[in-house]
C-alpha cells in the first residue's frame, strides 16, 4: 500500500464521523439510511474496520457527501469552486430579449436551479408548467417587471421578491431593462 493510501485510510474514520455529526445524525440513523449495521458504522468510525467500496458508497450516499471528496486530501468544506464570469453557461435563445446565466451546478438541474436574468425592455420569458409542486423565487436587482403565475399577476420593483407556483404556465415580462435572480425549486 502506498503512503497516500495509508493516509486516506487513517483519515477516513474521522471524515465519516465528521460528516455524520455535520448532518446531525446518530449512528442508528446512519445505519437505517445506509443499510450498514450500526455496529459496522461505529467500527469504521473508530478505525477498527476498513469498509468495502460498496459499504463506503452506501455511507457516503446516506451522509450526502461526495465519495471522491471523502477520499482525497482536503475536506470538501475547505474548497471553493469558482466559475469565472466568462465561463458561466448562458442561454440567449429562450424567451425574447432575455439572457439567462446558469449559476447553479449541473448536478442540481431539476432540483434546485439558480439563474441570473438580464431582460431587455419589452422582453419576456414565458414558461410552461414545471413538475407538480415546483416553485420559483424571483428577486429583482435592477428595473421593474411583471410576473404572472396562472391567473395572478404582480409588478415587482428593484429589491422586491416574489415566490410563486411554477407548476402552472408562468411569465416574467420586463417593464424596461431588468436584471434579476431566479431560483427554481422542484418538489
Amino acid at each position: 500500500m502506498t503512503e497516500n493510501a495509508d493516509a486516506i485510510l487513517t483519515q477516513l474514520p474521522a471524515r465519516l464521523k465528521e460528516a455524520r455529526r455535520t448532518q446531525g445524525l446518530s449512528l442508528d440513523a446512519v445505519a437505517k439510511l445506509s443499510g450498514v449495521s450500526r455496529s459496522m458504522v461505529s467500527q469504521i468510525e473508530r478505525g477498527e474496520s476498513s469498509p468495502t467500496i460498496a459499504t463506503l458508497w452506501n455511507l457516503t450516499r446516506a451522509l450526502q457527501v461526495d465519495f471522491a471528496g471523502l477520499l482525497d486530501g482536503a475536506p470538501e468544506a475547505a474548497r471553493i469552486e469558482v466559475l469565472r464570469a466568462g465561463a458561466v453557461p448562458t442561454i440567449d435563445n429562450l424567451g425574447s430579449g432575455c439572457r439567462i446565466r446558469i449559476l447553479s451546478p449541473p448536478e442540481e438541474a431539476g432540483r434546485h436551479e439558480v439563474y441570473e436574468l438580464v431582460i431587455a425592455e419589452g422582453g419576456m420569458l414565458d414558461s410552461q408548467p414545471h413538475t407538480r409542486g415546483a416553485r420559483e423565487h424571483l428577486t429583482v436587482i435592477d428595473g421593474a417587471l411583471e410576473v404572472t403565475s396562472g391567473e395572478e399577476r404582480q409588478v415587482l420593483q428593484a429589491g422586491d421578491t416574489a415566490r410563486y407556483a411554477a407548476d402552472v404556465p408562468h411569465r416574467i415580462a420586463a417593464q424596461g431593462a431588468v436584471r434579476a435572480f431566479l431560483v427554481v425549486q422542484d418538489a
